[in-house]
C-alpha cells in the first residue's frame, strides 16, 4: 500500500489517503507502525461528527474554545494517539534511538512517521508489541485515579467499564480501593470482576447509587470516577457519592447536558466535581507538582512492563489497517464484544 495515512473526508466517510516519505533532518527519526488502537471516544466523536473541535477553535493561548471561520473542519487526517512501531531510520546526530527499536507513541493511524526522537519512548523487553497501544488509555485511566486521590479502604464507583474505565478499576483497586464497576453491558462486568472489582453493577437494571449506599452502611462512595462520557451515567455518580464527596468527570461529554440535574444531589450534597484530562496545562492539577504528562505514561508502563496491570485481555479485534472504515464502524455500531480495536499495519 505504500506510505499511507487514515483521513476523514467528513462524518463517517473514511478514507487511505497517499503521503510523500518525508526526509530525515537533525534529532529525527523514521517510526514504520506496526500496531495503533482506536479510542472508542474521542475518535467515535471526530468520526460522527460531534468533537467540539468541528464547530469551534481552541484557543491554546487563551485556554478556552472561539468560534470557527466559515468553512468546514474537514479533512481530518492522521488522527489517532495509541501507536507502536518500528525506528528504521535514524538521523546521524540521533545516539538514544537505534535501528530496530519498537517504540510507542503518538504519531496517528499512518504507515510511517518522521519525528524527533524523544518523542517515542521504547517498548520494555519482553513486552508483547500490542501493550504498546495501551500507553495513553492507561495514562488517562492513572490520570482520572490520580485526580480522585484514592484511599485505601474507600468505596469507589467507577462508571463505565470501556478500555480506559476497566484500566481504571484495576488501577483504583491496586490502590486499595474496594471498587464498584457500573456498566450496562455484562461481559465488561464480568471483566471488571477480573480486574479487582468488588462488585459490579448493571446500569441499565439497578441503581448503582443504590447498591453503592448499601455496601457502604448508607454513606455512599468516597469517591466515584465516571468515564463513560454520558450524562445519565455522570448524574448516577454524584447521586451514588456521600456528602461533601468527590467525582471526577472523565469522559468525553458531548453537546448539551441532558440527564444531569445538578440542582439536585450535587447540589444539596455539595459534591465535589472534579475535571481529568491528561493533557494540558503540567503539572497534573492536585499532584503536588510531580506527575506531568509524560510520567503518567511512563509510569502506567512500567506497570504493564512489571505485570502489575496486563491490558491484553482488552484486546478484542485486530484489523488490517486497509479496513479501517469496517474497524471503526463496527465501533460506531456499538458492538457489545469489542472492547479495544487495534489497527495492524502492513
Amino acid at each position: 500500500m505504500g506510505n499511507f495515512v487514515v483521513s476523514l473526508a467528513g462524518p463517517r466517510d473514511v478514507r487511505l489517503e497517499p503521503c510523500p516519505v518525508e526526509p530525515l533532518h537533525s534529532g529525527q527519526i523514521r517510526v514504520r507502525t506496526c500496531f495503533s488502537g482506536i479510542s472508542a471516544g474521542t475518535e467515535l466523536t471526530l468520526y460522527r461528527g460531534s468533537n467540539p473541535r468541528l464547530g469551534k477553535v481552541w484557543d491554546d493561548r487563551r485556554r478556552m474554545f472561539v468560534s470557527r471561520p466559515a468553512g468546514t473542519p474537514y479533512p481530518v487526517a492522521g488522527f489517532g494517539y495509541e501507536e507502536v512501531g518500528e525506528v528504521v531510520e535514524v538521523a546521524a546526530d540521533v545516539v538514544r534511538r537505534q535501528l530496530g527499536d519498537l517504540v510507542w507513541g503518538i504519531w496517528g493511524h499512518r504507515a510511517e512517521a518522521v519525528l524527533p526522537a524523544d518523542a517515542v519512548t521504547p517498548l520494555a523487553a519482553g513486552l508483547d508489541p500490542l501493550a504498546g497501544v495501551f500507553a495513553r488509555p492507561g495514562a488517562i485511566a492513572l490520570t482520572t485515579v490520580l485526580a480522585a486521590d484514592l484511599h485505601l479502604g474507600e468505596w469507589v464507583g467507577v462508571f463505565g467499564q470501556g478500555v480506559i474505565g476497566l484500566l481504571a478499576t484495576r488501577l483504583a483497586a491496586l490502590s486499595g480501593a474496594r471498587v464498584v464497576a457500573v456498566d450496562r453491558l455484562p461481559g465488561r462486568l464480568a471483566v471488571a470482576g477480573r480486574f479487582g472489582a468488588r462488585a459490579t453493577v448493571d446500569g441499565g437494571a439497578a441503581s448503582a447509587a443504590e447498591v453503592l449506599r448499601d455496601l457502604s452502611d448508607g454513606l455512599g462512595a468516597d469517591v466515584c470516577l465516571e468515564l463513560s462520557g454520558a450524562y445519565p451515567a455522570l448524574h448516577e455518580a454524584i447521586r451514588a457519592t456521600a456528602p461533601a464527596g468527590r467525582v471526577v468527570a472523565a469522559g468525553f461529554y458531548q453537546g448539551d447536558g441532558r440527564g444531569l440535574a445538578l440542582g439536585e444531589e450535587f447540589h444539596h450534597n455539595r459534591i465535589q466535581l472534579v475535571p481529568a484530562q491528561v493533557s494540558g496545562p503540567a503539572p497534573l492539577p492536585g499532584a503536588g507538582g510531580r506527575w506531568t504528562s509524560a510520567r503518567v505514561s511512563r509510569t502506567f508502563m512500567d506497570l504493564v512492563a512489571e505485570r502489575v496491570v496486563d491490558p491484553l485481555p482488552l484486546v478484542t479485534h485486530v484489523i488490517d489497517a486497509s479496513a479501517v472504515p469496517d474497524a471503526l464502524a463496527l465501533l460506531d455500531r456499538g458492538e457489545p464484544d469489542a472492547l479495544q480495536v487495534v489497527l495492524r499495519f502492513p
